[in-house]
């Protein structure tokens, strides 16, 4: 596990959303794997009927544990820990412990919940006063996006900030991604704008699977933030989850000879990309191809996610 880095060293938010940014349920599966994981409580959630159209998020029924049923409004909702650990912003004592350790999640908030239909603008300042009023001093968002890999590879992830110190910082890029965002790259901003230094962390999803869950790239999402956030995040039954996803992938593909062809192409290309003789300029080229999808779309269809920021 990396040493605590600066970024992470107060009360960090992560963030994620289903829908438009969330290839295979990677992001939000992600996030909530950590809701299930640590000891957190609900802190906030927004009123739907200010961002949701209900025809396009519809509301869905569920029997109670009494067995009454219930209507679940699609929703955005915020969770805090028990104890909270004390805010750089909150004039402490100069003996207040800040540290953090690798046993312990008091740092950590969550915001997870369904891409509103309208009211961005309104949306973005409703969690902005939120984040304000919980003393965040750092905003991780979790995205995925269908792309040409293949499933047999590990999980392509990608790191970047439009924060010049969090980049010096952590050593990662600048997003040059010119075209159409998810209300991920809104509240990135939004969040910079006020002076909250933000990183996002992408998983890319083979689109040929893009109807299923991907705890694979859920799981590659959790790895790269336990390296960022030093919290020992339990992985539960993700690892297990993750190899069985991608055998019965193989499986699928074993009966089917042009979809074993093309993902034997799938990685011969990646196996080119990540081999030592790649030069960083082939690397950079298909990094670059990959950003400039247009419209965030895989060149053999299908639609992606918010690509990398």
């Amino acid at each position: 596990m990396a040493d605590k880095t600066e970024f992470a060293s107060g009360r960090l938010l992560v963030v994620a959303f289903e829908g438009w940014n969330d290839a295979g349920e990677a992001a939000s599966n992600a996030v909530r794997t950590l809701r299930d994981q640590l000891d957190l409580v609900p802190l906030t959630e927004v009123d739907p009927e200010d961002y949701f159209d209900y025809q396009f998020n519809r509301p869905t029924a569920a029997l109670d544990d009494d067995g009454n049923r219930r209507i679940i409004w699609p929703t955005v909702a915020m969770y805090g820990p028990v104890s909270p650990l004390e805010s750089h912003t909150a004039g402490l004592a100069t003996d207040a412990d800040l540290d953090v350790t690798g046993d312990n999640g008091n740092n950590v908030y969550l915001l997870v919940g369904t891409e509103p239909s309208r009211g961005w603008k309104t949306f973005t300042t409703e969690i902005l006063e939120t984040i304000e009023a919980n003393e965040i001093t750092s905003v991780i968002f979790l995205g995925a996006m269908l792309a040409d890999v293949p499933h047999t590879r590990p999980i392509s992830v990608f790191v970047s900030s439009e924060n010049a110190e969090v980049r010096e910082e952590l050593s990662v890029e600048r997003s040059t991604y010119e075209g159409p965002v998810g209300i991920l790259s809104v509240l990135s901003a939004a969040a910079e704008n006020a002076g909250i230094p933000t990183l996002s962390i992408w998983a890319s999803v083979p689109h040929y699977v893009h109807n299923a869950p991907s705890p694979k790239a859920t799981l590659a999402l959790i790895d790269k933030l336990e390296e960022i956030v030093d919290v020992v995040i339990p992985r539960g039954d993700l690892v297990d989850e993750a190899a069985a996803w991608e055998t019965g992938i193989d499986a699928l593909a074993s009966d089917d000879d042009d979809m074993s062809t093309y993902i034997e192409q799938l990685e011969q290309a990646r196996d080119t990309v990540d081999s030592p003789e790649a030069s960083g300029e082939a690397i950079a080229q298909e990094f670059e191809k990959y950003l400039r999808r247009e419209d965030g779309k895989p060149d053999s269809g299908g639609k992606a996610g918010d690509p990398p920021r």
